[in-house]
């Protein structure tokens, strides 16, 4: 059992199933993990032990009479601390004003339970997934951001207490947090998974993401997740592929380099960046140089103003009360958006949606764009959970993306790479992430 905690979601789902692991075993692996790291990390806010062992030892007894729920059948889950959890409190990472304990859970949640996983608890978010930090810390090196806004999702999973987690992205809150803890961090296309039962930051372009620590994990996971649903009406209607089918045989991809974008990364990663780049193209890859369309130069404005605007709108009764209690990034937020005029929302939405639509053209003619997640590894300080610019083209476009650890740079925190592909087209995303994957060959863990 001592190793138990270092297996990933497919190779424990595949023990399970052959009887050569029991859940509750692996459930004990993590808890005892989770003991032995939690001092230092700090990624947990609501660790359900007691609750998870009772559904830990019913999947045993599933298992043993060959009953098995689904993929996940006796999987642990961290799931960060804006999702409902049914009997959990969900307290979005702010004072106790929002703090309140659903009934029922999120849409995810619930998917997730489906298919036999085994949720351990909430892990930490910032304040109502903006700037302001919470307590976690990076597993690599403690005196380092883990990243946010989903701090404790992307440490869990870094620092083995959990081997699959959820989190959102709005802006960089996924891949930022996945590149500096050095697991894989994936948020799908707008709308492929519900956000019913997840407190919104922005409604245009809030994600549910997936932290594991290999692409096939996310792969299975988000099939699991997607689909319409009809609590969440932006969710779209879209077929769901089998995005594990078609990842061991994938070919070479074609891969473009926005290398006008690398100006804004320190001479590491972008030395780094160029160095991967080698590797994909010396081992098949077709890795070309790319302009970005002129609507891309608009992107980041759009965003900000939609961001601003729909949080404001969101905070605006919580706020008018509870106004003292609020942080100061996510005060600021709601008070600007509350400036913002309907024309310049109107114009924000429809940049928006041109740069999506020129992007997907773009992409027509390759699997993914390549290019950094963060622009340096994670800063020193818990202040600040870092820079978010090369994450938010894909969020606020609704593009899939996916962060790929990729190496260690200076003081031996992660380095990773960004993968961004067109509109629904996950299932070729994968293929390209887990070609990648192989090659690029990561096997480094905090503390190795």
């Amino acid at each position: 059992m001592a190793d138990l905690h270092e297996l990933t979601v497919v190779d424990a789902a595949r023990r399970i199933r052959a009887g050569e692991t029991r859940p509750s075993d692996l459930l004990a692996a993590c808890l005892k993990r989770i003991e032995a790291s939690e001092p230092t990390v700090a990624a947990w806010v609501e660790l359900d032990a007691d609750g998870a062992r009772q559904v830990a030892a019913q999947r045993d007894r599933e298992a043993a009479a060959g009953r098995f729920l689904g993929p996940l059948h006796g999987i642990p889950v961290a799931i960060k601390d804006i999702f409902d959890v049914a009997g959990l409190p969900t307290r979005c990472g702010a004072a106790a004003f929002a703090h309140r304990r659903p009934t029922t859970d999120a849409t995810s949640v619930a998917r997730l339970r489906a298919a036999g996983a085994v949720i351990l608890g909430k892990v930490v978010t910032t304040t109502f997934a903006y700037r302001d930090p919470g307590p976690t810390r990076n597993p690599w090196n403690p005196a380092h951001t883990p990243g946010g806004s989903s701090s404790g999702s992307a440490a869990a999973v870094a620092a083995r207490m959990a081997p699959l987690a959820l989190g959102t992205q709005t802006v960089g809150s996924v891949l930022r947090p996945a590149a500096y803890c050095g697991v894989v961090g994936f948020k799908p296309t707008h709308g492929r998974i519900s956000t019913a039962g997840v407190a919104p930051l922005c409604w245009s372009t809030d994600h549910v993401g997936i932290f594991a620590r290999q692409v096939e994990d996310v792969a299975l996971t988000l099939g699991l997740l997607a689909g319409p649903d009809r609590a969440d009406a932006l969710s779209a209607a879209v077929p769901v592929d089998d995005y594990v089918a078609g990842l061991a045989g994938a070919a070479p991809p074609r891969l473009a380099v926005p290398r006008a974008l690398l100006a804004r990364a320190t001479p590491e990663v972008a030395g780094h960046l160029d160095a991967v780049a080698q590797a994909l193209a010396k081992a098949g890859a077709h890795v070309v140089d790319v302009t970005l369309p002129a609507s891309f130069d608009g992107l980041h404005a759009a965003g900000d103003t939609l961001v601003q605007a729909e949080a404001s709108a969101y905070h605006r009764e919580m706020f008018a009360r509870h106004a003292a209690d609020y942080h100061p990034g996510l005060r600021e937020l709601v008070e600007t958006g509350a400036r913002v005029a309907a024309v310049d929302y109107v114009a924000a939405q429809a940049a928006r949606r041109r740069a999506r639509e020129d992007l997907g053209a773009l992409l027509t003619g390759c699997d993914a764009l390549l290019y950094p997640v963060a622009p340096a590894t994670a800063p020193e300080g818990l202040a600040w959970t870092g820079d978010a610019w090369y994450c938010a083209p894909a969020s606020f476009a609704g593009l899939p993306s996916i962060a790929l650890p990729s190496g260690v740079g200076a003081g031996r925190l992660p380095l990773a790479v960004q993968l961004v592909g067109g509109p629904f087209a996950e299932a070729r995303l994968f293929a390209t992430a887990a070609w990648c994957e192989r090659v690029i060959g990561f096997r480094d863990a905090p503390g190795a």
